[in-house]
């Protein structure tokens, strides 16, 4: 029997028709402006305040944070109404049938560079996933655009990532963003395509970088469709509660009902929560990353992420030397 559930875009059926309703949480700082980055003006950057927001994440706020895919709605709704075509970039791939086990997810150990996300937008309290990746200013997280800003709209405040969260726990401390990077396509638009996002965190108390402290996954740009990845995440919603890491594994796939956001999916159970979770190509943490949790659909359990081409690419790189 298939399950209701939440993936990384929320209740969403295929008309994305579900309305949402948001319980408040806690004070957020002023919302950050974005502006254009310079040196690649497809790339929309904000500066965030970072004094307390350490010690903004009681635990009590982390228990309590709402999963940040239904902030992922309003894009995905927006998309499915336009129904814009857009160039499939790389080789077809067959879309197999939503018939069938799908992969549940599996339990994993911490993962030293894998954490969670907590932010405020709009004042709430929202969670999502993130990766530490290999940057030159070793202080640089992937994860899902819709986790760090609205798309389109405000930057979100309060950002922090918890490497290898379990059960509360934060091993590795809270690095609080001072930095938000996203393509102007999501800040400006909420295009679903290019629905990933980078936060350049602040040195811990003792001035080390983050990646000197929990290492850096090697990323990957350009490439071919239809690879095998295994996807990591920290999902949120029922049946999960969010407090372990999970994965799924398997080969992608075009998203057959919203071509246009030029999206691939895995087969996988992860719900709400896992939003911005890495995407590594291959069957480890150890394979270089390639795309994050996005989307998905109401009774179907496959996870979309998005293709990794040119314009994320050059939001990584504005992140990466920042």
């Amino acid at each position: 029997m298939t399950r209701t559930r939440s993936l990384a875009s929320g209740l969403l059926s295929l008309s994305a028709a579900a309305v949402l309703a948001l319980t408040g949480a806690g004070g957020a700082t002023a919302t950050p402006a974005a502006s254009d980055d310079q040196r690649t003006p497809s790339v929309a950057r904000a500066s965030l305040a970072t004094a307390g927001v350490a010690e903004y994440w009681t635990a009590e706020r982390m228990r309590n944070a709402i999963p940040g895919d239904v902030l992922a709605k309003r894009a995905v709704e927006r998309g499915v109404a336009s129904g814009a075509s857009k160039a499939v970039q790389g080789k077809a791939t067959k879309v197999p049938s939503t018939k069938g086990k799908p992969t549940i997810a599996a339990a994993e150990n911490p993962v030293s560079h894998i954490g969670k996300v907590f932010f405020t937008m709009g004042g709430y309290n929202y969670v999502c996933s993130g990766n530490s990746v290999a940057s030159t200013n070793k202080s640089t997280v992937s994860t899902a655009g819709h986790c760090l800003n609205e798309g389109p709209g405000a930057f979100a405040t309060n950002w922090v990532f918890v490497p290898a969260y379990e059960n509360g726990a934060a091993p590795y401390g809270k690095w609080a963003a001072n930095q938000l990077f996203a393509p102007t396509q999501w800040s400006a638009n909420g295009d679903m395509t290019y629905d990933t996002g980078f936060a350049v965190v602040n040195t811990n108390a003792g001035g080390q970088r983050l990646g000197d402290v929990v290492g850096g996954s090697g990323v990957a740009f350009n490439q071919d469709r239809g690879l095998s990845y295994k996807a990591f995440g920290y999902p949120a919603a029922s049946p999960f509660n969010g407090e372990t890491l999970k994965s799924c594994t398997g080969a992608a796939s075009n998203d057959p009902y919203n071509p246009q956001f030029n999206s691939q999916g895995i087969s996988c159970d992860m719900t709400g929560g896992s939003s911005g979770g890495p995407w590594f190509i291959g069957t480890s943490s150890s394979g270089v990353q390639n795309s994050v949790n996005s989307y998905g659909y109401n009774r179907m359990a496959v996870m979309y992420g998005p293709y990794w081409g040119p314009v994320i690419q050059s939001t990584y790189n504005s992140a990466a030397v920042s």
